[in-house]
Order: C-alpha cells, then sequence, then structure tokens
C-alpha cells in the first residue's frame, strides 16, 4: 500500500476515488507545523534556527500519518503545486523523520496542476524529489515576516499604545491604503464645463459632436472654467455654420486578454460578480478540489494561486476544439496564442487559471454547482476560451466638423465605431464589462465630407474634478501586484489582516483607513521609512524569489536584512515618546487638527483658548488633548471614521444645551477620547452619557439629552413576578432587564417609549425561546451530519457573532468568515479544535461516599477537642 498525503479532506475525498485499493490518502488540513507566537522562535544569534510548534488538532493528524507510514510501502507527498504546499510536505517529511516513522521507505514529491484522475495519475508515474530551494524560500519568507513582526511591534506597543502589530507585507499594503487617503484629503476639487452639439446630416439622421477646439487652439479638459465662459461659447454656435471637413474609417483589432491569473481573477470577481477576495479564493478552491458531477467527482479548475498566463499544451487543444465546436472555424486563430505576464516579479512558475476541461460548459456544469460557484466557474471559462480566439475587428470611424459664425471659428469631433467580425466577444455574449465605452461604441449615420450640417441643440454641462477612488481590494491587490509586493497565495491574507486588526474597514466594497491605521502608516514612515518602501519590499520579494530558484542562500538574505533592521530598531527604541508625538503632530495635521472655517490656529484649544492641541498616547490609543492639561481637561477622539471633520465628532470645545429643571446644572454636549456625550454638571461625580450609534451629535437637544440622563429607565413592576423592569442602553445595545435577565430591544427609540405590556411580552418571548431571557439562536444552515461522531452540524448566529454547532460543542467562526459559506469540512475542523482546547465538558467524577469514623478516628477528635478546650482556658 502506498500512502498520499494533501492538505484538504476534500482534496483527499477526490484524489481517493481515482486510486485503487493500493493507495490511501490522508489529509493534512494545511500546515501541521508553525512558529509559536512568542519571542525566540527564530533565533539570528544561532544562525536563525527556528523552533516549530504542533497544536492538538495537528497533532493528532500527524499521529494518523505516522501509524499508517508504518503499514504503507512508499510515502507520497501531494501537496499543492507552490512554495506553501512543497513546505507542507517537508514539515511532513520532518516529523517522521523525527519520530523514526520512515526507516528505509520511499519517499516521492508529485505535484499536478487540476485535480482529474489523467492529471493525478500523470503525475503519480512522474514523481520527483523536494524542491529543496522553494522550501528553503519559504523558510526564509516565514523568519523575515516572524522577524519583522515580533520585532517591530513591540516597538509600536511601547511608543504607540492601542497599536496591534506591524508586519512586512501588510504595513506596506496599509501604506498604500493611507496614502491614497492622504491624497484624497489633499485634492482640491475644480468646476469645469463640457459643450456638444447635437447636429443632423441633410438625410436628417441624427448625431453628437464634441467642442474640441477654440479658435484654432486645442481644448484640454479643464480649459472651461466657468459659466460666462461656457455661455458665450453656447451663444456663438448656435449661431454658427456646421460643415464637415474630413470623414475618416480606421479598421482596428482588439485582441483578447490572457486567461486568469489570481490577481485578475480576484479583479473581474470584485466588478463583475461582488465578490470580495477571500470569498472569491474559498468559491475558487471547491471548484479546483471537486465536484460531484452526476456521479463523477472532479476538480473543475486549475490550480488558482497562481500569476502564470500560459496554458499546457493539452489545454489549448481542447480549447481550439470547443472554440470550433461552440463558435464556428471562423472564430478560431491558425495557431494558439502565448501571453506573458506584465507584474513586475512573476514567477509564471504555474498555468494561469481556466477549465480543467473545456467541454465542460457553464450551462452544463450550472445544475452541479451552487450560484456563487457557477458564476465564477462561468467567467473564468469565457475567459479562457477567449484568450484563444480570433480578434475582433471593429472599424473606428472620426469625424471632425468646423463651426463658424462672424469671423470665430470652433471645431468639433464625433466617433463612433462598427464591430464588423465579433471574434473573442462572442465568448462574453452581453457582458458589458468586455465592451468598448459607451462614446466609441456609439454608431453613426453616413456623414460625408464637405455636407453642411444642421443644428438641433446646444448642450453645456457642468462637471467637477473627482479625487482618485479608494482602493477596493481587487484594485489594491493589482497594485500590490504591480510593484512586485506580496504574491499570489498572500493577497487575500493580507487584506484580512489589515481588517482583522481594525487598521481599515471595509464600506461600499472600498477600502477606508481607519485611524489606527493611519497613526501605525505615520509611526513607520517617520522612524522606519526604508522598510515601508514599495521598491525596498518588492526588491526583497526578489530576492525571496531567486532562493526559490537556487540562486541565493536564504541564510545570506536573512544576514543581511537583520544586521541593518536590529540595529535601526534599537536605535528607535531609545526615542523618547515626545520625540515621537512632535513627528505625529506634523504628519497627521490634516487629520488630527483639520483646518477651521474662520482660518483661526487649528491647534487652539476649543476649551481654555491657551493650550495647544497635540497627540496624546493613552492606554486605548491616540486621542487629541490640550497641551494645559491637567488644569485644562479637554480632549477628543483621533480621527473617528477615518476623517478630521468638524472637530472630530462635530464637537468642538463644550456645548452648553441648557440647564436640567431639577437640579438647575447645566447640560453639555462634549467629546471624549470615546466619542461624543452629554454630561450634567461639573468634576468626577457629574453623570455622563455615550450617544448611542446612530445619534448625531448636530442633532442634539436638551430634553434627549436628559432622556440619556435619565437611563436606566423604570418601564414597571412584572405582573407576575412584582419585580421591576427597566430600559437602558449597554455595551450590545438597547434592552430590557428584569430579574437578572436581559432581552434585547429593536431599536434605541424603544427604551424610551417602550410601555410595561409591550415590555413583559418581550421578556416572555425570549424567556420561552432560551430562557433566563436568552434565545437559542436559530440555526442559519445545516451543513449534514457529522462524518465521525453524527449529529447534525448546524451555523448559528449568537450574541457575539456566527458559529457552528455540534451537539454542546459551539466553534466560533473566524473573523470576515462568511457563515452561509462554511462547509461541512471546515466546520468539522473548527469543532475539533474546540473540543481540543476544552470547548467539550468533561462529566464530572463521582464523589466517593466519605468512609464511616472508626471509634478509634472518633477518640481522636475527642481528644484534639479538649486539648484545644484547655489552651482556651
Amino acid at each position: 500500500m502506498d500512502l498520499v498525503i494533501v492538505e484538504s479532506p476534500a482534496k483527499a475525498k477526490t484524489i481517493n476515488k481515482y486510486l485503487g485499493s493500493n493507495y490511501k490518502v490522508l489529509a493534512s488540513f494545511g500546515h501541521v507545523r508553525d512558529l509559536p507566537a512568542k519571542d525566540g522562535s527564530v533565533r539570528p544569534d544561532e544562525d536563525f534556527a527556528m523552533s516549530w510548534s504542533v497544536d492538538s488538532p495537528s497533532a493528532k493528524r500527524l499521529s494518523d500519518i505516522t501509524k499508517a507510514v508504518k503499514e504503507a510501502d512508499t510515502l507520497i507527498l501531494a501537496t499543492d503545486p507552490d512554495r506553501e504546499g512543497e513546505a507542507i510536505s517537508w514539515h511532513v517529511l520532518e516529523v517522521l523523520k523525527q519520530k523514526k516513522a520512515l526507516k528505509d521507505k520511499p519517499v516521492r514529491r508529485v505535484v499536478f496542476n487540476a485535480i482529474t484522475k489523467k492529471s493525478v495519475l500523470d503525475a503519480l508515474a512522474n514523481p520527483r524529489d523536494l524542491d529543496t530551494p522553494l522550501v528553503d524560500a519559504y523558510l526564509a519568507r516565514r523568519a523575515l515576516d516572524y522577524l519583522v513582526g515580533f520585532t517591530l511591534s513591540p516597538v509600536l506597543w511601547r511608543k504607540l499604545p492601542g497599536a496591534r502589530s506591524a508586519g512586512r507585507v501588510q504595513s506596506v499594503a496599509l501604506r498604500l491604503v493611507c496614502d491614497r487617503e492622504a491624497e484624497i484629503e489633499r485634492f482640491i476639487r475644480e468646476d469645469y464645463w463640457q459643450i456638444a452639439a447635437k447636429l443632423a446630416t441633410p438625410r436628417q439622421e441624427s448625431f453628437e459632436a464634441r467642442l474640441t477646439t477654440l479658435e484654432g487652439k486645442k481644448l484640454q479638459k479643464l480649459d472651461i472654467k466657468s459659466q460666462e465662459q461656457a455661455d458665450d461659447i453656447k451663444a456663438m454656435l448656435e449661431g454658427a455654420t456646421f460643415r464637415t471637413l474630413s470623414v475618416e474609417a480606421k479598421p482596428t483589432r482588439r485582441n483578447p486578454a490572457p486567461p486568469f491569473t489570481t490577481s485578475t481573477m480576484q479583479q473581474a470577481a470584485s466588478s463583475r460578480l461582488g465578490f470580495g477576495a477571500s470569498r472569491t479564493m474559498q468559491v475558487a478552491q471547491r471548484l479546483y478540489e471537486g465536484i460531484d458531477i452526476g456521479g463523477e467527482t472532479a476538480g473543475l479548475i486549475t490550480y488558482m494561486r497562481t500569476d502564470g498566463v500560459q496554458m499546457a499544451p493539452e489545454a489549448l487543444d481542447q480549447a481550439r476544439k470547443a472554440i470550433g465546436d461552440n463558435f464556428g472555424e471562423r472564430y478560431l486563430p491558425e495557431k494558439p496564442r502565448f501571453y506573458s505576464v506584465k507584474a513586475k516579479n512573476a514567477q509564471e512558475a504555474h498555468e494561469a487559471i481556466r477549465p480543467t476541461d473545456f467541454s465542460r460548459t457553464p450551462d452544463q456544469m450550472r445544475r452541479y454547482l451552487d450560484p456563487d460557484q457557477a458564476r465564477l466557474y462561468e467567467m473564468i471559462w469565457k475567459r479562457a476560451i477567449a484568450s484563444q480566439m480570433q480578434p475582433a475587428e471593429i472599424e473606428r470611424t472620426t469625424v471632425e466638423i468646423l463651426a463658424e459664425n462672424a469671423g470665430r471659428n470652433a471645431g468639433l469631433r464625433a466617433v463612433g465605431s462598427v464591430i464588423r467580425f465579433e471574434g473573442f466577444l462572442a465568448a462574453y455574449a452581453i457582458d458589458k464589462d468586455e465592451n468598448a465605452d459607451d462614446e466609441e461604441s456609439r454608431r453613426l449615420p453616413e456623414i460625408r465630407e464637405g455636407e453642411e450640417q444642421t443644428r438641433e441643440t446646444i448642450d453645456v454641462t457642468k462637471h467637477t474634478t473627482e479625487p482618485p477612488p479608494r482602493y477596493s481590494e481587487a484594485s489594491l491587490i493589482k497594485k500590490m501586484e504591480e510593484l512586485g509586493i506580496g504574491r499570489p497565495s498572500t493577497y487575500a491574507a493580507t487584506l484580512k489582516t489589515l481588517e482583522d486588526r481594525d487598521y481599515v474597514i471595509i464600506e461600499k466594497r472600498r477600502l477606508m483607513p481607519q485611524a489606527k491605521g493611519r497613526l501605525v502608516t505615520a509611526f513607520l514612515e517617520s522612524f522606519f521609512e526604508r522598510y515601508v518602501e514599495y521598491d525596498f519590499t518588492a526588491s526583497l520579494e526578489e530576492k525571496l524569489d531567486k532562493i526559490s530558484d537556487g540562486q541565493l542562500s536564504w541564510k545570506d538574505v536573512l544576514r543581511d536584512f537583520w544586521q541593518d533592521f536590529s540595529g535601526h530598531v534599537d536605535e528607535i527604541k531609545e526615542l523618547r515618546v515626545t520625540n515621537v508625538l512632535d513627528a505625529l503632530n506634523e504628519e497627521l495635521a490634516p487629520l488630527a487638527f483639520p483646518a477651521k472655517e474662520d482660518g483661526t490656529d487649528p491647534r487652539a484649544c476649543p476649551r481654555c483658548g491657551t493650550g495647544q492641541l497635540s497627540l496624546k498616547l493613552g492606554r486605548h490609543g491616540a486621542f487629541v488633548g490640550c497641551s494645559n492639561y491637567p488644569e485644562c481637561g479637554f480632549t477628543r477622539q483621533f480621527g473617528e471614521a477615518g476623517n478630521g471633520e468638524n472637530g472630530e465628532n462635530g464637537v468642538d470645545g463644550d456645548k452648553v444645551l441648557g440647564k436640567d429643571p431639577q437640579t438647575d446644572e447645566d447640560i453639555t454636549l462634549r467629546s471624549g477620547r470615546f466619542g461624543p456625550y452629554v454630561q450634567r454638571g461639573e468634576g468626577k461625580e457629574a453623570k455622563r452619557a455615550g450617544l448611542p450609534k446612530g445619534w448625531s451629535p448636530a442633532d442634539m437637544e436638551l430634553e434627549k439629552a436628559l432622556s440619556l440622563l435619565a437611563l436606566p429607565r423604570e418601564v414597571g413592576e412584572h405582573p407576575e413576578t412584582g419585580k421591576m423592569i427597566s430600559a437602558g442602553i449597554g455595551r450590545y445595545g438597547p434592552f430590557l432587564l428584569h430579574d437578572g435577565a436581559y432581552a434585547n430591544l429593536e431599536s434605541v427609540e424603544d427604551v424610551f417609549t417602550v410601555g410595561l405590556n409591550r415590555a413583559v411580552t418581550v421578556i416572555a418571548e425570549k424567556k420561552a425561546k432560551g430562557g433566563r431571557g436568552r434565545s437559542t439562536p436559530s440555526a442559519l444552515k445545516e451543513l449534514g451530519d457529522h462524518p465521525d461522531e453524527g449529529g447534525k452540524i448546524t451555523v448559528r448566529d449568537g450574541r457575539y457573532g456566527p458559529y457552528v454547532n455540534h451537539g454542546k460543542i459551539n466553534a466560533t467562526l473566524p473573523k470576515g468568515k462568511d457563515p452561509m459559506e462554511v462547509t461541512l469540512e471546515e466546520a468539522v475542523e473548527l469543532i475539533a479544535a474546540k473540543a481540543a482546547k476544552g470547548g467539550k465538558k468533561k462529566p464530572a467524577a463521582k464523589k466517593k461516599p466519605a468512609a464511616k469514623k472508626t471509634t478509634t478516628a472518633k477518640k481522636t477528635t475527642a481528644a484534639k477537642k479538649k486539648t484545644a478546650a484547655k489552651k482556651e482556658e
């Protein structure tokens, strides 16, 4: 028997069906070892020795693999065909060597770019040895990331309390997001006007021409700067005659794009399907690992972590046959197309992402796939098939028109195009993304040189220049790829890390840096500029690629980096916090101290008037405070929601809303380190209440402030228990409280309006569902029965977020994981990990019955009591 090791159970299940009874396929469930998250796991002083740890779930899997190896004739390592896959095989092999489980058994490494029976059997027939340079590149990358993180992060924690950590690639990606935000903040909008004429030919066919020249001078986009200037040109054109100077029809060809790489697939999935990078990779993983197609399990696409754009010769033959069958011979070029990638430092080690079998059309596969899988597969199939089709033949027509009026003249241009042969566009059918822009795809009527045109209307439109857009996940990945930062296997993980650390948030599919992220970036740019430079990071990636090619020694690269980096860190450690704050005050001035409309000093304290505002560091992060502290206690949040508008929370200084009618104390609206709040009176004993989510400081008035300060509000006594029901706003939103049990209210407004009858009903509903006021969340999705232990596994949404449930074990989903995307295999792994950590309570040990006291024991006890009594006397 031969033992085959792969990463995932889904992959193992698929491959197991291809191989006979002479093979046993086991999954490692990804990496089996990792560097412990503590200092000393990588030791530069010991020639970069590395300590690896194995968690409980991995230990069990390694134990199963070790047992199976002892019974096997040959060990076949069949993990993914990239650096991480090579590393997983290396880790498994190292553990087996340490356990002395291999003895003299042969070890083979096989790789396949697609999980199909042919690919797997071909790979088994052509084994190779472990790729040592590729493993070295993994070790170098892992050591670098560890050393940067565990050396730089403590500096951040000391100098910037509240900052989470810094990573080698993540910090540079974060800088890209923050630099774009700064660019948007510096952008000054400008108004401009555009003018177009709607004209008609002598044959009464209408078309549109845009103004391009005025008095012989070519007009640039922003040249018409005022309404008056636009109205003057419009008046001239309304009285002008229009004559065609030239008509030029030029045939052009539009070539198809290459098949997808990881980056281009993520970009296309974002723009066309609305998928984030992580979701795209999750769906692609399922298509790669295998889908049940009418009793046959097969991978539908090739490996999805790649920067290559070529397809294998057999795939080209398949694609060409599919083009002939589906579109006809006219759509087939004489010979296959070959592409090269433009991305910096692209390795092109693997094929592009393509269907494993082009005869499996999207229409045929749709019934076997869920909606997301079907949409992504269709996108991949179309892109790959189109890449091998004839170019589209387009006739682009440009018409130049002269307008004359009383010695003044202007030039106008009409542009249109006609598709003479659709070529590869036929693969996309009605996909608008693959067609030309609206203006150029407009078809023009017959226009003849020298003939006059009739004016119908002159249209003037006002426009405003827009700042560059914030990065989407897809456009950030594209930028990182262009700069040579990161690799296909790291893009999605890098973005997820930034989101998990609260350095960025994603709103309307755009990445917005949080104040914490801006602060970290400003600190790194001020004191670690070289290590967040794009060119430096790209050059380091290039060295790592050379290690994988066997051109550089991985430890030499680490030595060169560590010598400079560690020395620089030691210098920064000696910096005083005041030096850091001075640099950050300057770097983050537009965000921390936004300009005031009246032109006064933005750093002047709005409360005392004499102090200067400055960034300050507290236990929970940065905030803005007055230099006259403690005499002046003015503070405000730093950069809420990534902007510095209007004194952060719309509160610039204390605002008196009125007086409390009962105590005659001032009710003020203020802004603190944790956001806007209202306060009654002064001093430490003053009553305070934060503004609930959704309440704007601009809308605050005395009545609303008094209602907040009066919370919790007594609703009334429960008719059955006689105990008081109260309403309030807590950490998790509006609630009712009765007899120690909480019940959620739907909105903040309910806290102030809910009556006794409604409150009793809400509490009863909660108690009926879950007891003690807590409801048992209903299942969002049923995944099926546990493969080993039986019993249903479900996905639920609880108080602290979504989780998977099996019996009495609840395992929280990783942050950012879509609960509707969880697979049974992922759920089983999460439940196993939770159980290993103690998620399942062990039955309490039965207490042994107490032994009856013997006569001797009773006498001894009595004697002790007598002695004690004498001592007291």
